[in-house]
């Protein structure tokens, strides 16, 4: 069974439902590796000094930032770490909004969140409750140390979390040349559109997902059946993470009294450094570190030649 990305609560007023963030989706595409035909041997990425042209250990690899062309500014791995959230773990609900006032193009990546034991009541009765108003809800969440704007809504007998572009960065439509004028301007007639119409309405279905393959994938797939020999995949799962975080709502809580105090507060629970499920960032301050951070302040960031970026390792599936 899949196994989840972290375990934690979905928090709304003063409700806090244990969940389970689970990924929604599943990439199915073909990777390759390059041989080197002569030999059938992989070719090797490999992380070169611009300026001597020597191979760079992992551990002398550090981030930084181009301020300006050719000029760098260098981070440290808890500067990055700090500017992460303290919310982790948590999907904090802000406010909900009317499901139709958010643009497709403001859609990313589905996430799937599933009750933790005894969790059902607070799953459901928040889900019920978005299917009958109407309403989404907006959230912040924490994945992998980097924050995200989030929607939460409702999905068959389910909650999907999605995350969403902020406004920055999607394109503004009106950046380009849009025919903007009515269709008469256009010397479109008014039969044209009823044919066009009568056309849709002929061609028109039940949204059906699995009607829909990936021709080129599978052609490739089955071109590669045929070449390969004796090649074989295998895939190991760690065990499911069951654990429920403290003080999380259960089925046994009395959720009218809850949602009274809410109403009551018309306020949203802050984010805490101790939110429940928090997993607070440690800062640990190694010698080794101290005496980067002292050399770095004694010596001036020096200019490096701009190089192509080297190629990232391979990421966790």
């Amino acid at each position: 069974m899949a196994r989840p990305i972290w375990t934690g609560t979905l928090s709304f007023g003063l409700l806090n439902v244990p969940i389970r963030l689970m990924s929604g989706e599943r990439r199915n595409d073909i990777h390759f590796r390059m041989l080197d035909q002569r030999s059938n041997t992989p070719v090797r990425y490999e992380r070169v000094n611009a300026d001597t042209g020597e191979e760079v250990p992992w551990k002398d690899i550090v981030k930084a930032f181009e301020y300006q062309k050719g000029s760098y500014v260098v981070l440290e791995e808890d500067d990055i770490k700090n500017a992460a959230s303290d919310a982790h773990e948590t999907v904090e609900i802000d406010a909900f909004v009317d499901a139709a006032s958010i643009a497709p193009s403001y859609f990313e990546k589905p996430y799937i969140l599933l009750p933790a034991k005894k969790a059902e009541k607070g799953y459901v009765l928040l889900r019920e409750t978005l299917k009958k108003t109407g309403k989404i809800g907006i959230a912040r969440v924490v994945i992998r140390t980097k924050e995200y704007l989030a929607a939460v809504m409702p999905q068959g007998d389910g909650l999907v979390l999605n995350i969403l572009r902020y406004q920055s960065e999607i394109v503004d439509m009106n950046d380009y040349e849009l025919p903007d004028k009515g269709a008469s301007s256009y010397r479109i007639s008014p039969r044209e559109i009823e044919m066009a119409s009568d056309l849709i309405e002929s061609m028109s279905a039940e949204w059906s997902p699995g009607d829909y393959r990936d021709e080129f994938r599978d052609k490739l797939r089955k071109t590669i059946e045929k070449r390969l020999k004796t090649k074989g995949v295998t895939t190991t799962v760690d065990d499911e993470d069951d654990r429920t975080p403290e003080n999380a709502t259960t089925n046994v809580v009395d959720f009218m009294a809850l949602l009274k105090k809410s109403l009551g507060a018309k306020t949203r629970t802050p984010a805490k450094k101790d939110a429940v499920g928090a997993a607070p960032v440690k800062k640990t301050a190694t010698k080794k570190t101290a005496a980067k951070k002292t050399a770095a302040k004694k010596a001036p960031v020096k200019k490096m030649a701009a190089r192509k970026t080297p190629a990232k390792r391979r990421r966790a599936g």
